[in-house]
């Protein structure tokens, strides 16, 4: 067992888990790793013309991913990540080319980088998926006001669902994984869902862990 423990929030645009990285990292200690979503200079881009800019947000995107990827290991820390690497390929890069916004060469390409970037790294301890309805996200990114957001349609938002769905099993494959609705949840609802994650991450690693 490696003396330290790493948690992924995996899930949909606006499903919350900038909010759930923030209670877990915040109750435990740990470090919290934000997904670089503002500094991306292509966001704005990819929402207009998503065929014209898919493959360079989501290599942009996956070149920061790996960045934090990198430093979990070297820092060999216990952490809070929000968002998986493997999101990155699974369901962004995947819906774009099976919706047609990236070609199969620039596909192909990207899983190839993928594969080998995360052939060195450390898979998470648990990833946490959150899971809401399409109602509720676009609720949320309305709420949230990222102009870059505004444009985001009902229907790719359920393709990035049902990619979620389809991506569960493996993600049960490779770690433990514990999937919590965030639907119409209240903040303080949300907390206690954070405990509930505090007390599945005490069953599968020592309490020394919990003192660093």
């Amino acid at each position: 067992m490696t003396d330290k423990y790493y948690v992924a929030i995996a899930g949909n645009i606006g499903v919350g888990k900038t909010t759930m990285t923030k209670l877990i990292s915040e109750k435990l200690s740990w470090e919290a790793f934000y997904e670089p979503v503002i500094e991306n200079p292509y966001l704005d881009d990819f929402y207009k013309d998503m065929e014209k800019w898919s493959f360079h947000l989501q290599v942009y995107f996956l070149s920061k991913r790996f960045e934090l990827q990198k430093k979990i290991v070297e820092e060999n820390i216990s952490c809070v990540q929000d968002r998986t690497i493997y999101e990155d390929v699974e369901i962004f890069a995947r819906t774009l080319f099976e919706q047609g916004s990236m070609t199969e060469r620039d596909f192909l390409n990207y899983c190839e980088l993928f594969k080998n970037m995360t052939s060195y790294l450390q898979k998470p301890n648990l990833i946490v998926y959150l899971r809401a309805s399409i109602d509720e996200l676009q609720k949320r990114i309305m709420q949230r006001g990222r102009d870059s957001e505004k444009t985001i349609s009902r229907k790719y938002l359920q393709k990035l669902n049902d990619a979620y769905e389809n991506w569960l099993p493996e993600a049960k494959n490779m770690t433990n994984v514990v999937t919590i609705e965030t639907q119409n949840r209240t903040e303080n609802e949300l907390s206690q869902e954070a405990d509930r994650i505090i007390r599945k991450i005490e069953e599968f690693c020592p309490p020394s862990i919990f003192d660093r």
